[in-house]
């Protein structure tokens, strides 16, 4: 089942949407911690506190970076026909799975399989 033009249209719209809504967080965040980054606390247990939650933001936007490039993969695989096909099998992902998860690249079926194969390693 191939996907129209008019929902990969809707599809590039949401994910350029989406892209440009991570990378201006991402540039808000770089401003802030910029601005932030000579403040010093008198005392050692708000330093810490405030390392740590500087720590976590971190993590957090680590991953967001994470997501802007699958974002942009994704674009790159809808600009050039590839965008809707299992990268496992090559059947068609569900229009469905892509509208919960535009960046996904592999099928319910084998999406399924793949965590039951990682489950069996880890156990």
């Amino acid at each position: 089942m191939a996907l129209t033009k008019k929902e990969l249209a809707a599809f590039e719209e949401q994910l350029m949407a989406w892209k440009a809504e991570l990378e201006e967080s991402q540039n808000e965040s770089v401003q802030l911690m910029q601005d932030n980054e000579m403040v010093t606390f008198p005392d050692p247990t708000d330093q810490a506190s405030a390392e740590t939650d500087m720590n976590f933001d971190i993590r957090i936007k680590s991953r967001e970076l994470k997501l802007i490039h699958k974002i942009s993969e994704t674009l790159y695989r809808l600009r050039n026909g590839d965008f809707g096909h299992c990268e496992a099998c090559g059947g068609d992902i569900n229009v469905k799975r892509l509208q919960a998860r535009p960046v996904t690249t592999l099928c319910i079926d084998c999406k399924t399989e793949q965590e039951q194969s990682e489950k069996t390693r880890t156990d």
